[in-house]
C-alpha cells in the first residue's frame, strides 16, 4: 500500500514540477533577442530573417510604433506574460495547436509528429541493443575479470567512447558508403528512406529502415557503451564479493544458483536506473549525428527551433521531452520494485 501512495504522490508532483519548467522557459524566452517581432521589422525594412539583436535598434528606426504594436499583437506579445501563458498551455494544448513562425501553415504538432518516426526508431533502436549488448558483456567481463577477454573488451569499449560520435559518423561514411573511391560501398550515404519506399512491401520497408539506420544506430549507441558496461560489471562484481554469496556457496548452492539467481539481480538494480529513458529517447536526436547522415530528425528540428527563435515548435519539444522525463523517473523507481521488493518507499 505504500508503495501506491509512493507511486501516486510522485504522479501528482508531475505537475507542479511540468508547470516550473515551462514557465521558467516561457519567461526566459521573452528576453531572448532577435525574437519573432525583431524577425519581422527585419523582414519589413528588407534585412532578412536574422533578427540578431545588435540590430534590433537599428531595425526599428524604420518601423512606426503602431506598425510595431501590430507585429506584437500578430505574434501576442501584446497580452499579460500570465495570460500568454495560460493560452499556450491550456488554449494551444501545450503549444500543439500553435503555427510554426518559420515553417508557414503548420502547427508545432505537425512539424514534431514529422520527425517523430525517425526519432522514435533511432532512440528505441539504439536503446534496446545498448542494453542487449552491454548487460551480457558486462556480466562477461566480471566473470573473467583480469583475463584476456577483460583487457580486450575493455581497450575496445573505452576506444570506441572515447572517439566523438561525429568523427566516428564521417569514418563510417567514407568507409561504407562509397564516398570515397576504392572503399565499400554498402550502406546509403544519407537520408532515413529510400525514394521509393512506399511502393515497397512490409518487409521490404523494415529492411530498408535497417539499411538505412545501421550506422546512424551504431554512433548513437557508442557513447554509452562504456558507462553501462562498466556499470554492470562492477555492480556484478561487488554482489559476488558480498556475504549472502558466500553464504549460498556455503550451504551448498550451485554456483548457477548463487549468480543467475541472486547475484546477477541485485546486480541489476543501478543498470536499471536507465530504465525510464525508454520514453525520453522517442524523442532523441543528435543534431551532430544527423547532419553528417543528413536525417530529418528531432535534433535538427531543435536546432532550427533555437536558432530561428520559433518559439511554438521549441517550447512544444520541450514540454513532450519534460513530460516523458518526469514520468520516466517513475518508470525507473518502479523498475526498482520489480527487480528487487526489499526496497520500501516508507517516510524514515
Amino acid at each position: 500500500m505504500e508503495r501506491i501512495d509512493y507511486f501516486i504522490r510522485r504522479l501528482l508532483l508531475v505537475i507542479p514540477t511540468f508547470l516550473g519548467i515551462t514557465i521558467l522557459c516561457f519567461t526566459i524566452i521573452q528576453f531572448v533577442p532577435g525574437g519573432p517581432v525583431e524577425q519581422a521589422i527585419m523582414r519589413m525594412r528588407g534585412g532578412g530573417a536574422g533578427g540578431e539583436s545588435s540590430g534590433s535598434t537599428e531595425a526599428s528606426a524604420g518601423i512606426s510604433a503602431e506598425q510595431r504594436e501590430a507585429i506584437r499583437k500578430h505574434f501576442g506579445f501584446d497580452q499579460p506574460f500570465c495570460k500568454r501563458y495560460w493560452q499556450w498551455l491550456v488554449r494551444d494544448r501545450i503549444g500543439m495547436r500553435m503555427e510554426s513562425y518559420k515553417f508557414s501553415n503548420k502547427t508545432a504538432w505537425q512539424l514534431i509528429s514529422e520527425r517523430f518516426p525517425v526519432s522514435l526508431v533511432f532512440g528505441v533502436s539504439s536503446f534496446i541493443l545498448t542494453y542487449l549488448v552491454c548487460i551480457p558483456l558486462g556480466v562477461g567481463k566480471a566473470l573473467k575479470h583480469g583475463q584476456t577477454f577483460d583487457l580486450l573488451s575493455s581497450i575496445i569499449v573505452f576506444a570506441g567512447y572515447a572517439v566523438p560520435a561525429f568523427a566516428l559518423g564521417m569514418v563510417l561514411k567514407m568507409l561504407f558508403c562509397g564516398t570515397t573511391e576504392g572503399l565499400w560501398d554498402i550502406f546509403p550515404a544519407t537520408g532515413f528512406q529510400s525514394q521509393n519506399f512506399s511502393e515497397l512491401t512490409f518487409w521490404g520497408k523494415i529492411r530498408d529502415l535497417c539499411w538505412h539506420s545501421f550506422l546512424p544506430v551504431l554512433c548513437y549507441m557508442c557513447g554509452n557503451f562504456a558507462v553501462l558496461t562498466m556499470l554492470m560489471k562492477n555492480s556484478l562484481l561487488e554482489q559476488i564479493n558480498s556475504d549472502y554469496v558466500r553464504t549460498v556457496y556455503a550451504k551448498g548452492g550451485s554456483t548457477a544458483r548463487a549468480l543467475w539467481g541472486h547475484a546477477l539481480r541485485n546486480a541489476l538494480i543501478p543498470v536499471s536506473t536507465g530504465f525510464g529513458s525508454i520514453l525520453t529517447v522517442m524523442f532523441a536526436g543528435s543534431v551532430i549525428i544527423e547532419r553528417v547522415f543528413e536525417i530529418p530528425g528531432m535534433g535538427s528540428l531543435s536546432l532550427e527551433a533555437i536558432v530561428s527563435r520559433d518559439y511554438p515548435v521549441f517550447m512544444g519539444i520541450l514540454a513532450l521531452t519534460s513530460i516523458l522525463g518526469l514520468l520516466g523517473n517513475i518508470l525507473s523507481d518502479f523498475c526498482y520494485v520489480i527487480i528487487d521488493p526489499r526496497i520500501s518507499f516508507s517516510k524514515s
